[in-house]
């Protein structure tokens, strides 16, 4: 079901439009394929290239879109009513190239920026490491500076697009302590990196997920992404708008299981009327259908105050906090709609709850969301 959208203006209605022109052409008839095979979809992403969708919310004067984030992110929720995997890649995508759009310099963004916001470049984001997820300011992969640049040594974990991507935001110690951590644009073509098996995940399975091995790498010195010790402010700044892309993933994610539910409810018969006119199934419907515009509301919230140059990050992580777990529910709902036939992997629907859980965890988890709510609320 379309979704009715207040949009600024006809530019934006046209984008959404073009979204969903593409999505179900391009997205909807090969999601089940790929995701039941673990096969990547070859060729998928430089096709949303091609149509300006991978560097939406960045300047025009670099090949992005110049579109307010409020926009953006109804694209993203678009993409994910579709395909998840490829709606939370784009967003992982974005983030990506976060770091160099807003601190890299002048030349650095020349030279790199438009073919990562038109798509030749793929990105993804290395910032966890097997023993710091959540724990940022734990990280132990080194880039020691050299003659020649940043040697870099250790580990990296859980990189969506791992293996795939033609670039990495790295965050890696060059010093001691929280302000130690610098950022780093990695080519992911850098001899010295090798990547680990993919990740065998629940869900999102045409979308790698692997670690990565930095064997005393080099990167050249300007690799580095504004002033030594600065990463894991930029790596905070960029995953506040993360958060947010998350959200919107999450959004259509539920926005898809309440789709597939009522159109399986107004079709199914018990006792003679179809289950969408007994109350008791009705009723869940309707949870289902406000926990889902809570999200959308409250994301689209949160990007507005971002839009407006207004402190967002409370409401960031309230709307990946509120989104996700609405995501979980209303997929689990869905399911149970369905009966013993959601169960089965004849309908989406397990699928789409095995995708819900993901969303929880990544980008920090739900858990470290309360945190960082109530340490706003502390201050």
């Amino acid at each position: 079901m379309a979704v009715d959208r207040l949009l600024p203006d006809q530019d934006a209605k046209d984008l959404i439009d073009l979204t969903r022109e593409i999505a179900d052409k391009e997205l909807a008839g090969r999601v089940d394929e790929h995701e039941r095979a673990e096969t990547y979809p070859e060729g998928l992403f430089a096709t949303l290239g091609d149509a300006g969708l991978l560097g939406l919310p960045y300047p025009e004067e670099y090949g992005g879109g110049g579109q307010p984030y409020e926009v953006y992110l109804q694209v993203i929720e678009e993409l994910a009513a579709r395909w998840a995997a490829v709606a939370v890649a784009t967003s992982v995508h974005t983030l990506a190239c976060f770091p160099l759009a807003t601190h890299g310099s002048r030349e650095q963004r020349e030279r790199w920026l438009p073919g990562m916001l038109g798509g030749r470049l793929v990105g993804g984001y290395s910032l966890s490491e097997p023993q710091a997820g959540s724990d940022a300011a734990a990280l132990t992969c080194k880039a020691e500076k050299t003659e020649q640049g940043y040697r870099v040594t250790g580990t990296k974990a859980w990189i969506t697009h791992g293996g795939r991507a033609d670039f990495y935001a790295l965050f890696a110690r060059t010093g001691e302590g929280s302000r130690g951590i610098s950022c780093f644009l990695a080519p992911g073509s850098a001899e010295g990196l090798t990547f680990g098996r993919p990740e065998e995940k629940m869900g999102l399975h045409a979308v790698p997920t692997t670690s990565a091995y930095w064997d005393g790498a080099i990167l050249e010195p300007d690799r580095l992404i504004g002033e030594e010790g600065q990463g894991l402010q930029i790596a905070f700044s960029a995953l506040d708008s993360g958060r947010l892309g998350i959200a919107a993933c999450a959004t259509g994610l539920a926005q898809a299981a309440l789709d597939e539910a009522v159109a399986y409810a107004r079709q199914r018969q018990t006792f003679g009327r179809r289950i969408i006119d007994h109350q008791g199934l009705g009723f869940l419907l309707a949870d289902m259908a406000a926990a889902v515009d809570s999200a959308r509301a409250t994301y689209l919230d949160a990007a507005r105050r971002r839009d407006a140059g207004l402190p967002y990050g409370r409401q960031a992580s309230i709307a990946k906090l509120v989104a996700t777990d609405a995501a979980m529910k209303v997929t689990t709902d869905a399911v149970q709609v369905f009966g013993g036939y959601g169960y089965t992997r004849d309908f989406r629907v397990e699928r789409y709850m095995r995708e819900a859980k993901i969303m929880q965890i990544f980008e920090g988890t739900n858990q470290i969301q309360r945190l960082v709510i109530s340490r706003h609320l502390a201050k």
